[in-house]
């Protein structure tokens, strides 16, 4: 059975119509599309170009050059001018800079004005306040002096010992006088600057005399000292230079203390006083240089120098 349906499919009469074998056939594979020959005409068609010449080729390396040699010069121009940030930082430091010695000198005006309120109300914050409104400041600034009554006290001390030298150095009358007769006219012209304050001067002590006052109270009344002994002309370097700078400052502090209870006209009693504090310590100081060549000549007498006499004498 099965030979038989082989046979009639290979049979001429059931083979299809050639028009139909040929439609079969036809849609085989077409190798000739795949041919070079045969091109579609709708694809676009790229023109052949000749090689580069060595100019072209030199012409990227040129341009490369020529922006490293750009790069180059721009980072280097970079590295000539500093970051921005540095200038700014130097800007905000000159600003500060700036706002300090505002502030320094707000307060240095604030201070001046207050001296004109201290007679009526003192050395306190009320008189710092009306010295703020007369130069035109916020009451409130005040506030920003850490010690208050006490910077007041020390701008005085201060600027009465700027006057001083001052004076000193304009003063020509003091080349004419001796030592003592200097030392006593430098301490008056000191003490003369505070009379316009005497009748509240004795709160200004009573600030300096505040544990937390003392030291800077102390360093002025050292500098007050050594400029009086400095425009007298002593240049001392031994342990008399302590002695009398000591001295000294015993004498200006005892005669402050004596011109608060003088009534004279003029404090011509606080002055009497002063010269004669002046002369006992000058005359002290010769009697003791008197003593002192006694002693030497004692002591050369019996065949000891000075040092030895005094080691003796401490030994025992």
């Amino acid at each position: 059975m099965y030979r038989t349906a082989a046979q009639r499919l290979v049979s001429p009469h059931f083979l299809p119509s050639t028009r139909l074998r040929e439609r079969l056939f036809s849609t085989g594979v077409n190798s000739s599309r795949y041919s070079p020959a045969n091109q579609s005409p709708n694809l676009p068609q790229r023109p052949l170009q000749p090689p580069p010449t060595p100019e072209v080729l030199d012409q990227p390396h040129a341009t490369s050059s020529s922006s490293t040699t750009s790069s180059s010069s721009s980072s280097s121009t970079q590295q000539q001018q500093p970051p921005p940030r540095f200038d700014s930082q130097q800007q905000s430091s000159r600003a500060r800079r700036k706002r300090a010695i505002d502030f320094e000198e707000e307060h240095a005006s604030v201070l001046q004005a207050s001296l004109r309120h201290v007679n009526r109300l003192g050395w306190n914050q009320e008189a710092m306040i009306a010295g703020a409104r007369d130069v035109e400041l916020s009451p409130s600034i005040v506030g920003s002096f850490p010690r208050k009554e006490a910077a007041l006290v020390e701008f005085f001390m201060d600027k009465c010992l700027d006057d001083l030298i001052d004076r000193i150095e304009s003063e020509e009358g003091l080349k004419n006088l001796i030592i003592s007769e200097r030392v006593s006219k430098l301490v008056r012209i000191r003490l003369e600057m505070q009379a316009p304050y005497i009748s509240k001067w004795p709160q200004a002590l009573s600030i300096q005399a505040l544990p937390q006052n003392v030291p800077t109270s102390f360093k002025q009344r050292a500098m007050l000292v050594d400029e009086i002994w400095h425009a007298v002309g002593d240049e001392g370097s031994d342990i008399d230079w302590y002695v009398k700078r000591t001295i000294l400052g015993g004498i200006y502090s005892t005669t402050e203390v004596y011109m608060l209870t003088d009534s004279s006209p003029e404090f011509h009693d606080t002055w009497a006083f002063l010269d004669s504090r002046v002369k006992d310590a000058f005359e002290l100081k010769k009697t003791m240089r008197e003593m002192q060549h006694l002693a030497e000549a004692v002591g050369t007498g019996m065949g000891i120098s000075l040092d030895g006499f005094m080691k003796g004498i401490f030994q025992r």
